[in-house]
């Protein structure tokens, strides 16, 4: 089978509040990790976009809220391979404050299909997409 080599980067958000997180449930759509994994909110920086507007973009559509804040902490590269496609992704990962307290996925047939700010204390890694567990180690080993 020929894997084709792909690059993606990518601007994640870390949004805790009360003891949870804001995750979002990825949709068969998705093109780098698994479908039905919990994922954080953001995703693919445009061709000429900045990572901060990205990362704007993408959480209005995946959660309906709008970015506030956003500040830079860590970045991680991951090999995946899925659909063909060798993937290269490298996420920047970002401490955010977010107006709004009810997410709602916005965007219609997008990698996103369900969005919840679940606890902490409910989550298992098999339950998260590989960006998504080492994002919470990242945001919760000096809590």
């Amino acid at each position: 089978m020929d894997v084709r080599p792909r690059t993606r980067v990518s601007a994640y958000a870390l949004a805790l509040k009360e003891g949870r997180v804001l995750l979002g449930r990825l949709a068969d759509t998705s093109p780098v990790f698994e479908p039905g994994l919990w994922h954080l909110p953001g995703g693919g920086i445009d061709h000429g976009e900045q990572p901060a507007q990205a990362l704007e973009r993408e959480l209005r559509e995946e959660t309906g809220l709008d970015l506030v804040e956003a500040r830079l902490i860590d970045s991680r590269a991951y090999t995946v391979q899925r659909g063909g496609v060798h993937w290269h992704l490298i996420a920047l990962f970002y401490a955010v404050e977010l107006k709004g307290d009810t997410p709602e996925v916005v965007e219609v047939a997008g990698t996103t299909e369900a969005v919840e700010w679940i606890p902490l204390a409910e989550l298992d890694e098999s339950m998260l997409s590989p960006a998504a567990v080492d994002g919470l180690r990242l945001v919760t080993a000096g809590a």
